[in-house]
């Protein structure tokens, strides 16, 4: 049923038929004039935001739930009348989908700069998956998706592919000194690099569950260098391994010269036992027999005091501290309140966006608080 209908009353819902959406907007086009009693219906794996008169005046979770504004059936229309029927006491629903966004691409679209203690500067190129989901519905609205009627991850995907690259260039940059170093470290690196992506996600309401490196590729010449070092440590592994064998297969002929193949099939025997026993008592160990599973309840960590907290919360019982994000000051990360000048933690005007970094040496511009220029290396 339509926002601006006369009579009845509205019933809220929002179904995402393609799977990318993070953001729906009730109505879709222009403002809505929801009426006293409307029915909001919340999924599971959703947040609703209603927004009155131009502000964010309530957050919703999962459930049905009934809204109040001043928009009364017929009456408001003929107290409309001054503003050609149209009722200046608007209203919106922004549902937020909160499932995990999986398989969100990342890579550098040009080569960035690294700086190797052995070859100079050298251009590398890398890409991975990310995956991330809305945690603070309000200030994601307020931050990205704006007044847009739907939001998708498709909207994102770009502007957080450079946070990704940019903040990638800096951690291999303070991490990494040689690139003949890189195949062996993608997991830590990948680790490493989430961590350092959390703060930048979390500005936006976001959090990134995880992070992945699938590749880093230097040059041709360079990578035939790094092929060229693992091939002669792999050869001294494999002279190594073939000197272990022939030891133990002399000393095994040495033992027993006739039953070398009865032995060999009783130790792969008992080597197939040995590791099939775990698994079948491990299964019988996660739940003792007769107790039921219980289920906790969730709970996360309150940004000001630490505390464990319910998910559900808008306000933590320790410290009084608001859960539901407007906005953060981007130098201690205090969640503000709409319309705050000044940061009640640390002082400090708050600022509206922060401006991109210029670098001295190439002029190339860079994301905020970055450390090194991603076209030519230096570090600011």
């Amino acid at each position: 049923m339509g926002t601006n209908n006369l009579i009845y009353l509205e019933v809220l819902e929002w179904f995402d038929e393609t799977g990318q959406e993070l953001i729906h907007r009730l109505p879709e086009k222009g403002s809505g004039e929801i009426k006293f009693g409307a029915q909001l219906i919340v999924r599971e794996s959703q947040a609703a935001v209603f927004f009155y008169q131009g502000k964010a005046v309530g957050t919703f979770g999962p459930g049905r739930h009934t809204l109040k504004t001043a928009n009364i059936p017929i009456l408001t229309k003929i107290a409309s009348l001054p503003w050609a029927m149209e009722s200046p006491l608007k209203a919106e629903v922004f549902f937020a989908n909160l499932k995990t966004f999986t398989n969100l691409k990342w890579g550098t679209r040009d080569p960035v700069a690294f700086k190797d203690k052995d070859l100079g500067l050298v251009r590398l190129r890398a890409f991975g998956v990310f995956n991330l989901k809305i945690v603070q519905p309000v200030l994601f609205i307020n931050t990205l998706a704006g007044t847009q009627g739907i939001y998708t991850s498709a909207d994102i995907s770009d502007y957080l592919n450079q946070v990704v690259v940019s903040r990638f260039n800096d951690y291999i940059g303070e991490n990494v000194s040689s690139i003949f170093d890189l195949p062996e470290h993608y997991d830590e690196l990948g680790k490493g690099l989430a961590l350092r992506l959390r703060e930048d996600f979390s500005a936006f309401g976001l959090n990134l569950t995880h992070l992945y490196i699938n590749a880093i590729t230097p040059p041709p010449e360079v990578q035939q260098a790094i092929d060229d070092k693992s091939r002669l440590g792999l050869f001294d592994d494999m002279n190594k391994l073939m000197q272990m064998k022939t030891a133990m297969a002399m000393e095994k002929i040495a033992e027993n010269p006739q039953g070398i193949a009865s032995d060999s099939a009783q130790a792969g025997i008992g080597l197939g036992l040995g590791m099939m026993l775990p698994g079948i008592f491990s299964q019988q160990m996660l739940t003792p027999a007769g107790q039921p599973t219980t289920h906790t309840a969730l709970t996360t960590a309150c940004p000001e005091c630490q505390n464990q907290i319910p998910l559900e919360a808008k306000f933590c019982p320790q410290c009084g501290h608001q859960q539901v994000v407007f906005t953060r000051c981007q130098y201690c990360g205090k969640n503000i309140t709409p319309g705050t000048r000044f940061c009640p933690r640390c002082g400090k005007q708050v600022v509206e966006k922060a401006k991109e970094k210029t670098c001295g040496n190439c002029g190339a511009k860079n994301l905020p608080n970055s450390i090194f220029c991603n076209q030519c290396g230096e570090k600011y």
